[in-house]
């Protein structure tokens, strides 16, 4: 037998779409690995096999047998395993959505929300049935058990995947946290008083504490693999989902839709009326990091809300210096302040220096707080006794705080500096650390460092990321054997935990959608992101220098977006004829969407899918001139009259063709051309503006991005 987690790992298996025709349409027919093997692959070797959705199979195969399935008749293609990784309330209340909003009870109980991720803790009290009916009859999904785990009429569905055969806990059991933390924060229940040890005390709950959760376990610590998050969407698709929030994106960055399981299964899934809402990734704020870049993906990119968590650090000379740190520990006592460079005996000063497990000399460090200069959990001083850390990394702004396995704080470079030099100047320098505490923060909503930017690096005329929420210091729902930093030391246990990443954004944007959803359950996904897109809180363009690229739409507002007035919305059709325009190949397009197209009656530019927002790459130092059709849909007053205006920028002239649009039913379309020009903008430049269209009562914003490249 094949040691599967060795070969899955390495990504040494393949992902296989095999589809065979009955007449014009496709059937759900899938082969058996050793149907395309000659020499008679063992059975053990097919990973997963999907039948329900769309058409393939995952197995554990040797290059030899990739290349020979690859060239038979009726593969469209065979491509390498990939491991994506995960992307983690005073939220809701920040957004504008409070208790007390407005909701439809009985069709937000029948809104089934699928999460995948790492699983569920399904004792937690913000899963709790109680009160709840039975699970909606288009249900049609299972609960997985391992002895222990049962589902209830709050989370219904519970399966786990073959994560890393044989060495893992097979169960839908959450024995991380992550997973918890998303289902939760957009279905939690609300759960009274809860708090990380005194810390962010309140009220959690979710978006749609009525609506139903189905969990799907693709991840562990390892990470997510590809073949597994397939399977995921080929369940959820078939089990009767309405939304889906996937905190996870490719390692290596956004990928070509036809090699990216998240853009393959999602596509399935708006064809079936579910959404994909996606985190954006946490490798900004570098350019052109973003992933889930799918015109059909909702992309979330992660901002701050107006409360802040802080850990201080108090010098012997009585000098306090802010550090960002969720410090549970109580305060420490006033002890000696010492660099790690300075106390090691066996390992290079750079070792010491970050602190490396077994490199601290606990002789010298015991009872002591040690600087380190490089962010980590703590084991190397907690190994070594010491009474607390401070990490002073570098970095020039931290916006976020993080979980230490010991009383610790982060200092940024000017406090990291100020501390340093404390210690070179004086005999006998000491320090305290304090509990961490909570404060206003009144610069918030802005856009998380981490927090991937655009442009989008796979499609240039969508503007990627979509829309920004709150993923900053979040406290929700986590499994009390779940360790809060990964140390085998670090014994706390905690029933809700506060988390930072864009993997916290993206469910506070899946419950968005899935409110509106309880509101229209007869709206396609398109017109659910429209109305989100276009009702977006704008965001601050001086506290986000790279604009758009960092917030999309903006800040999302989900009480506007059930009443939006315009959709834009997109049907499947509008999405292939993209992809043919974008150049892939009738081939590649089959793999994404299942279906065989013919790419040679693809019309127009990228630029004119009907998309919330406008975005176009320009040559640097050149005058342009382009347009873009668009068309709007009235889901507002039956009759009603909309103007067009632009916010004025004087590097750019925007006309709107026609400027007033006139309605007389609902559900009513209206086309519209939008033309930009401007004299030739710098290389590596952004520019941008905004379209509003407005009866008065509504304000329907779409961002107009132009941008150009690097020099080459």
């Amino acid at each position: 037998m094949r040691d599967f987690t060795r070969e899955l790992y390495k990504s040494n298996s393949a992902i296989s779409d095999y589809t065979s025709h009955d007449g014009d349409g496709p059937t759900m027919k899938t082969r058996p690995v050793s149907a395309f093997s000659g020499d008679g692959v063992p059975e053990d070797c097919l990973v997963h096999s999907y039948k329900r959705s769309f058409n393939g199979f995952a197995a554990a195969l040797t290059d030899e047998e990739q290349q020979k399935i690859a060239r038979m008749d009726g593969v469209v293609s065979v491509f390498p395993s990939t491991i994506y990784e995960l992307h983690t309330t005073r939220s809701w209340d920040f957004i504008g959505f409070p208790e007390t909003v407005k909701r439809m009870p009985k069709k937000e109980s029948d809104v089934i929300v699928g999460i995948l991720d790492t699983g569920v803790w399904p004792e937690s009290e913000s899963f709790s049935d109680e009160g709840f009916s039975p699970p909606p009859k288009k249900w049609n999904g299972t609960c997985q058990t391992d002895g222990t785990f049962t589902c209830n009429n709050k989370l219904i569905g519970a399966q786990y995947y073959d994560i890393f055969a044989f060495t893992d806990p097979q169960t839908p059991r959450d024995l991380e946290g992550h997973g918890t933390h998303t289902a939760s924060t957009v279905a939690g229940r609300e759960v009274k008083g809860v708090s990380l040890y005194g810390i962010a005390e309140g009220n959690a709950r979710g978006a749609v504490p009525s609506a139903r959760i189905a969990v799907y376990k693709v991840c562990d610590s390892r990470g997510c693999p590809s073949e597994n998050i397939l399977a995921a969407f080929d369940d959820a698709i078939a089990n009767g989902v309405d939304i889906l929030s996937v905190s996870l994106g490719a390692l290596s960055g956004a990928l070509n839709y036809s090699r990216d399981s998240v853009a393959i299964g999602s596509f399935h899934a708006i064809t079936k009326g579910i959404l994909t809402s996606q985190s954006a990734g946490n490798s900004g704020p570098e350019a052109g990091t973003v992933v889930g870049v799918a015109p059909w993906i909702l992309s979330v990119a992660a901002s701050t809300i107006d409360r802040e968590i802080i850990t201080k650090v108090v010098a012997g000379d009585g000098t306090t210096t802010l550090g960002h740190a969720i410090n549970t520990f109580n305060s420490t006592e006033t002890v000696p302040l010492i660099l790690g460079v300075n106390v090691t005996s066996n390992c290079s000063s750079t070792e010491a220096g970050n602190c490396v497990a077994h490199c601290l000399d606990e002789q010298l460090v015991k009872g002591k707080i040690v600087i380190c200069e490089k962010f980590a959990p703590g084991e190397g001083p907690l190994l070594a006794g010491a009474k607390g850390q401070i990490v002073g990394d570098g970095k020039k702004n931290i916006d976020y705080s993080s979980n230490f396995a010991l009383p610790s704080t982060r200092l940024d470079l000017r406090s990291g500096k100020k501390i340093k030099s404390y210690i070179e100047t004086t005999k006998k320098p000491q320090a305290k650390i304090l509990k961490a505490e909570s404060i206003r923060d009144l610069k918030a909503p802005v856009v998380a460092s981490f927090s991937s930017r655009g442009p989008n690096p796979i499609s240039l005329s969508i503007l990627k990321p979509d829309i920004t929420a709150p993923g900053v210091d979040i406290i929700a729902a986590f499994p009390p054997k779940a360790s809060l930093t990964g140390i085998e030391q670090d014994k706390r246990s905690v029933k809700y935990h506060i988390l930072s990443g864009t993997s916290m954004a993206c469910p506070h944007v899946a419950g968005a959608a899935a409110y509106v959803k309880s509101f229209h359950p007869e709206w396609s996904p398109a017109a659910i992101k429209s109305a989100l897109m276009t009702t977006a809180f704008p965001m601050n363009a001086s506290r986000n220098p790279e604009v758009e690229f960092a917030y999309g739409s903006g800040q999302i507002d989900p009480l506007k977006a059930v009443d939006p007035g315009l959709v834009y919305d997109t049907q499947e059709d509008d999405y292939i004829q993209l992809l043919c325009i974008d150049g892939y190949s009738e081939k590649e397009i089959k793999l994404i969407s299942g279906k065989k197209v013919a790419c040679g009656n693809a019309t127009g530019s990228a630029r004119d899918l009907n998309y919330p927002s406008m975005q176009l790459l320009v040559e640097a130092n050149k005058s342009f001139s382009n347009n873009f059709t668009r068309s709007v849909t009235n889901v507002g007053s039956p009759t009603s009259t909309y103007k067009a205006t632009v916010i004025e920028d004087p590097q750019l002239q925007v006309t709107v063709n026609p400027n007033v649009i006139s309605f007389k039913s609902l559900n009513e379309k209206q086309s519209f051309a939008v033309t930009v020009a401007g004299k030739g903008l710098p290389v590596n430049s952004v520019l941008s503006t905004s379209l509003v269209w407005s009866d008065g009562i509504h304000s329907v914003r779409s961002p107009i991005v132009m941008y150009t490249g690097e020099k080459v």
